[in-house]
């Protein structure tokens, strides 16, 4: 049993009095031995299958966020990446973020190429580790996280990178960077130890992807025209249905993303606060969606959609460091604190001419940051001090680290294509289809 999973299990753990599970041949395991092991694993299970649907939550909004031209690229680009992911999580991931006592420098990385073994077929009660969950429902949950990270990158890096090089350096985020970094946290490391919190990932998934999207934004630069004679050129994405139905889509992911980052489910304590922490982050959604309604309105004498949905994903990824502690009041600050972030955010990456097709850099980093320091509001055991170190650990690790895997990308293969494909559009020049062929191209 890994180190960190029976830290992070203490909920399920102290509704298991009995489990000395003292059976005979001929006695069959009660509910109460059995019960919370199967309802953590129904747990994961369901949690992950709903942070799952998030991978077309992101493949939505990025389509309608993205010009009609590039839509096909950015629908490979996602479903290449998941898979991409499930496999590098297998393959080196989840024992490198979770090492238990197989830390190759203590607290610090784990073991590579350890591949993950799931319990044998048909495994009996008296044969399982009742203590927490199955090893298949925890690999399955924990891998929905690394996706959801490396899809970040995707949208801020629309519309001018090659498909290969953007997978390889997904290979790299997903097998090697995230699991790292994660086990720091997760995997019972240095962070943890130091007291660092940061319950379902504002900081762990969401502005690591910030990151690693920052610093290819940096290195491949903007897209033709966006910034040109000092101004910056909007350019209308596709489809704001498709931009519309991803943001739901990601809202409804969002409550198996926290939700089942709760890690237990065998006692009633447990799932009641399964459901305090639905009601937070649906609040704060609500909240972000809201202040950057209200706040367009104010600042350009009407509302930008795009930013509104904006504001309600800054408010899901402000809530995931701590949506159990605060008060649905609580939830509703947090939350729009992050929508404000987004609308004032976005413009100030254009005065930098850091081009975000999609605006995740906003959503993820800089709201991941915010919601990773409001955690000291609500949960007495985090301090500002560990807080503050975690986000510039995994700044200065997931950036530094990014920015080398570009670099090297770029002099070895290229990661921007020609200056005829971008104007052309990807969809026809790097995959030789279009996703809407009986319309004109925008």
């Amino acid at each position: 049993m890994k180190l960190s999973k029976l830290l992070l299990a203490a909920g399920a753990m102290a509704a298991l009095p009995s489990l000395g599970l003292a059976q005979t041949a001929d006695a069959a395991p009660t509910f109460d031995e059995i019960g919370p092991y199967i309802m953590t694993t129904l747990l994961f299970l369901v949690g992950g299958f709903l942070v799952f649907w998030m991978a077309a939550g992101f493949a939505m909004l990025e389509a309608g966020l993205v010009r009609s031209k590039n839509v096909t690229m950015q629908l490979t680009k996602n479903i290449a990446l998941f898979s991409l992911a499930a496999i590098m999580y297998w393959l080196i991931g989840f024992n490198l973020m979770y090492p238990g006592d197989g830390w190759i420098i203590s607290g610090w990385v784990g073991p590579f190429f350890s591949w993950t073994e799931l319990e044998a077929v048909g495994l009996g009660a008296e044969e399982a580790t009742l203590d927490y969950a199955s090893v298949g429902s925890d690999f399955f949950f924990q891998l929905m996280f690394v996706a959801a990270t490396a899809s970040i990158v995707s949208g801020v890096l629309a519309e001018r990178i090659k498909l290969w090089p953007f997978l390889l350096f997904v290979i790299v985020l997903t097998g090697v960077m995230y699991p790292i970094s994660g086990s720091w946290q997760w995997g019972g490391g240095w962070l943890s130890e130091m007291g660092f919190s940061d319950f379902a990932g504002s900081t762990i998934v969401h502005s690591v992807g910030g990151w690693a999207a920052l610093a290819g934004a940096i290195i491949l630069g903007p897209r033709l025209g966006k910034y040109k004679d000092g101004k910056v050129n909007p350019m209308p994405g596709s489809n704001l249905a498709l931009a519309t139905l991803g943001t739901f889509i990601l809202w409804l992911g969002w409550f198996g993303f926290n939700g089942g980052s709760q890690l237990a489910a065998g006692t009633v304590g447990d799932i009641t606060d399964v459901s305090r922490i639905f009601a937070n982050t649906n609040m704060a959604a609500a909240s972000g969606a809201i202040a950057a309604l209200i706040l367009t309105q104010v600042l350009y004498k009407k509302v930008d959609l795009t930013m509104v949905l904006n504001g309600a994903l800054a408010g899901l990824v402000s809530i995931t460091a701590e949506p159990l502690a605060p008060s649905l009041f609580g939830a509703l600050w947090i939350g729009a604190i992050g929508g404000v972030i987004v609308v004032f955010a976005v413009p100030m990456l254009d005065k930098l001419k850091i081009d975000d097709v999609v605006g995740a850099i906003p959503v993820h980093l800089f709201a991941g940051i915010w919601g990773t320091i409001a955690v000291v509001f609500y949960n007495s055991d985090a301090s500002l001090v560990a807080q503050i170190t975690g986000i510039i650990a995994y700044g200065v690790f997931t950036f530094v680290g990014a920015l080398i895997v570009w670099i090297i990308l770029k002099g070895i293969m290229g990661i921007r294509v020609s200056e005829e494909s971008e104007i052309n559009g990807l969809d026809v020049t790097e995959l030789g289809m279009e996703a809407y062929p009986d319309f004109t191209k925008g």
